[in-house]
């Protein structure tokens, strides 16, 4: 009998295989199975921290069913998929299952090498646009924290999570209440998705950029990578929410797309050390280095905290020359001295001054540019105290936090970058969340800018078949194209495209 069992408690001193007993108690029996489904950590008691699981558990031993994937040949029907990030994997992946062959095309280059590039370009290196944080194998996800989270409950949430733990991701992925990756692991998962890809049949091109299509009576023929023609019949476009030229080619091919809202503004830094007491008191060292997630309607619109990075840094994140553009990112130990959040206010579509669908595009290039200047170039980040951006001040020196931007800073009012209704927003938010979470306003956090790649600023059209109403055969996918909000929906989008794609060419 296979018994599920819900609200066992551990304190954070006791070990994992104690789980093992409570189990024995209800099944009156020697436990020869347990899987942990969920942990989660109940902190809403300071003196009375807790982990709280749910198991399910046998006293016979369980068989694990594998996945069967085809021997996949050349003669197998081919599938385009434009963009490697988690859409494009998972869609591939599936497409593997069913019996397709796979072609990814990515234009930047393989983890390994994109690495190294990130890593130059953080330590002074030149840009490079096709190989950076916004592109390559992997996506922009790739150098994050690898928060595998939502809030969508959709059908393939689980099996994405299963899925990474099967290639390579650290097994408790599956069931804590927030998994994470980290981006240290992210790069050798990614490495196996492609390994695992390329030995099945599937083929992956990299410096391969998807430069135009070809429509003809309203359907796609043709593919042009890296200006060459290719005869095509299906193409999931899955390029992330920074392809802003393949955006612009489609656009001047026809292909629907609208304005889309998002959200710009910055990253705040605090000690890691006082978010783990404001979150748990005196044993925070005991836990988990601490995260928060803090929502403030105290303006005329909405601001919140996204993609908090524990332990984490904040990186250079610009693909396009003359603009500073950061992120947030962090590895799996989340053992650094700082914690950092993206703090951003909601951008409506009447802030874009146009109704052009690229508006939202020349609305993120305009504060990336003026980042760029105000620092004094060369991809300095322009930072400010939060202290002295709530009072009208400049900064001119760093507190207990200092910033962890690897390419330099300059003491800039945010003012002076950032839109007034953002920063006016971003003022009325800090002190309010503030109150939520004690030492958030402190006056030496920092603030570095310009968070401004949060989501896709347009939505490419698809009907209920998930193809452009324009181009039968090009399948819009994941964050890029306006369907998803991070990793875990990303990938799940590349399978319900993988699963219409199924249905219409199997």
């Amino acid at each position: 009998m296979l018994l599920k069992l819900n609200n066992l408690i551990l304190r954070p001193h006791q070990k994992e295989s104690a789980l093992v007993k409570l189990c024995e108690k209800k099944l009156r029996a020697p436990c020869a199975y347990m899987k942990i489904l969920r942990k989660s950590l109940d902190a809403r008691d300071k003196a009375d921290i807790r982990w709280v699981y749910t198991v399910e558990c046998s006293e016979k031993p369980q068989k694990k069913e594998e996945r069967v994937f085809p021997k996949i040949t050349k003669e197998a029907p081919e599938i385009y998929v434009a963009g490697s990030g988690p859409a494009g994997l998972f869609c591939a992946i599936r497409l593997l299952e069913y019996g397709f062959r796979p072609v990814v095309i990515e234009r930047g280059k393989r983890v390994e090498e994109r690495l190294a590039d990130v890593t130059a370009f953080r330590e002074g290196g030149a840009l490079l646009p096709d190989s950076n944080v916004q592109f390559g194998e992997g996506g922009a996800g790739t150098f994050s924290d690898g928060k595998l989270n939502t809030q969508t409950n959709g059908g393939f949430n689980r099996e994405v999570l299963e899925t990474f733990v099967r290639f390579g991701a650290p097994p408790e992925v599956e069931y804590l209440g927030k998994p994470h990756i980290g981006s240290d692991n992210l790069v050798k998962v990614v490495a196996n998705m492609r390994r695992f890809l390329q030995e099945r049949g599937g083929e992956v091109r990299f410096s391969t950029a998807l430069t135009d299509i070809e429509i003809k009576e309203g359907k796609l023929t043709a593919v042009y990578l890296n200006g060459m023609r290719e005869e095509a019949k299906a193409l999931v476009l899955a390029v992330g929410h920074s392809a802003r030229d393949t955006f612009e080619a489609l656009y001047a091919r026809g292909i629907p797309m609208e304005q889309k809202e998002f959200a710009v503004g910055v990253r705040i830094e605090h000690l890691q050390s006082a978010i783990g007491k404001a979150q748990y008191g005196s044993g925070y060292a005991a836990l988990p280095p601490a995260d928060y997630k803090l929502v403030s309607h105290a303006g005329d619109r909405a601001a919140f905290t996204f993609c908090m990075c524990p332990g984490g840094v904040v990186v250079p994140a610009a693909s396009e020359e003359g603009g500073v553009v950061v992120n947030g990112m962090s590895d799996y130990a989340r053992d650094g001295k700082n914690a950092n959040s993206a703090l951003v206010v909601q951008v409506k579509k009447e802030d874009f001054l146009s109704e052009h669908p690229l508006a939202g595009i020349s609305f993120q290039r305009k504060i990336e540019r003026a980042a760029f200047v105000s620092a004094g170039k060369n991809y300095r980040a322009p930072v400010q105290l939060v202290g002295d951006f709530l009072s009208g001040k400049e900064s001119y020196y760093f507190g207990e936090v200092t910033p962890t931007y690897a390419r330099e800073t300059a003491f800039v009012p945010l003012r002076a970058v950032l839109p007034k209704v953002i920063c006016d927003n971003m003022a009325s938010a800090l002190p309010d969340m503030g109150a939520k979470l004690s030492g958030f306003a402190a006056y030496e956090a920092v603030l570095t800018g310009v968070e401004s790649r949060t989501s896709s600023p347009l939505r490419i059209l698809r009907g209920e078949n998930m193809q452009s109403p324009a181009a039968e055969g090009l399948f819009p996918c994941g964050e890029g194209c306006g369907y998803a909000g991070g990793i875990t929906s990303a990938a799940a989008d590349g399978l319900r495209i993988a699963q219409a794609l199924y249905r219409k060419y199997a």
